[in-house]
C-alpha cells in the first residue's frame, strides 16, 4: 500500500497476538523487515516465522530487555526505521477505591514505562533514519470508563508521552503519533467482556455483537483496521503529522 515502507526495519512490541500480530503482518505485507517482541516466546516465534521476521523475547517493563531488543535489531538489520509500541495489559476491572497497588504498578510498568523505555533506547537509531514512532493508546486514553481506572490512566499517559516525544524528537525528523482503538475484536477484548455489568447469561459471541451494536458502523473494529491506521501514520503519507492521535473505533458513541 505504501511504497515508501518497502525495506524499512520495524519493531512491533506485543506482536504475538491481536492488534500487535495484525500490525506485524501488515508491515511485512508492505515489504518491511519486522522484529516481533513480546514476553511469551511461542506466540512471537509463530508470528515472526509466518512473516520471515525476527522474534525477540522482551518484557518492555525491564530496561535491560528493551536495550537488548534494540541491540538485537541493530545487529540483525543495521538500522531501525519504525517503532510500534503496542505491548500492554488490560489492568484490573475494579473501582478506584478497591485498587490493588501492586496490580496498578504492573499496569503502569508495562503500559507506560514500557513505552518510555522503548522510545529511550530506540531514539538514537530513529534519529539516524529520521524514522517514526506509533504508540498504541486507546479511546480509554480519551474518555475513561468506570472500574477501569488503572488502564484509562495508563493510556492517558501514553498520549502525554506521545506529545512530549514528538516535540523532543521532531527537530531530528522523527515523527511520533498514537492510534486510539475503541473496542476491537481481539482475544484481550473478549476476556474483558464477561466482566462487564449485565453480561450474565450471555456467551462471548453475543457480548461481542452487543458491544459493537451501538457504534455508528454497528460493529467492532477489526485488528487489521487498526493495523492500517498504524501503517498510515508510519508512512510518508503522514509526513506532516506528529504529536497527534488517530481514533479507530467504528464510530463509538
Amino acid at each position: 500500500m505504501y511504497a515508501d515502507l518497502d525495506g524499512k526495519v520495524v519493531i512491533v512490541t506485543g506482536g504475538g497476538a491481536g492488534i500487535g500480530e495484525a500490525i506485524a503482518r501488515a508491515f511485512a505485507d508492505d515489504g518491511c523487515k519486522v522484529a516481533v517482541a513480546g514476553r511469551r516466546k511461542e506466540p512471537i516465534e509463530r508470528v515472526a516465522g509466518a512473516i520471515s521476521g525476527l522474534a525477540v523475547p522482551t518484557d518492555v517493563s525491564r530496561e535491560a530487555d528493551v536495550a537488548a531488543l534494540i541491540g538485537a535489531v541493530e545487529a540483525a538489520f543495521g538500522r531501525l526505521d519504525i517503532l510500534i509500541n503496542n505491548a500492554a495489559v488490560v489492568g484490573p476491572t475494579v473501582g478506584v477505591a478497591e485498587e490493588d497497588a501492586a496490580v496498578w504498578d504492573e499496569t503502569f510498568a508495562i503500559n507506560v514505562r514500557g513505552v518510555s523505555l522503548c522510545i529511550k533506547h530506540a531514539a538514537a537509531l530513529l534519529r539516524k533514519s529520521r524514522g517514526a514512532i506509533v504508540n498504541i493508546s486507546s479511546i480509554a486514553g480519551i474518555q475513561a470508563n468506570p472500574r477501569r481506572g488503572a488502564y484509562a490512566a495508563s493510556k492517558h499517559a501514553v498520549l502525554g508521552l506521545t506529545q512530549a516525544a514528538a516535540f523532543e524528537l521532531g527537530p531530528d525528523g522523527v515523527r511520533v503519533n498514537a492510534v486510539c482503538p475503541g473496542g476491537v475484536d481481539t482475544e484481550m477484548f473478549r476476556e474483558l467482556l464477561p466482566l462487564r455489568k449485565g453480561s450474565e447469561g450471555m456467551d462471548v459471541d453475543q457480548l461481542v455483537e452487543r458491544a459493537g451494536s451501538g457504534n455508528a458502523l454497528g460493529r467492532l473494529a477489526k485488528p487489521e483496521e487498526v493495523a492500517q491506521a498504524t501503517l498510515f501514520l508510519a508512512s510518508a503519507a503522514a509526513g506532516a503529522i506528529t504529536g497527534q492521535h488517530l481514533v479507530v473505533d467504528a464510530g463509538k458513541r
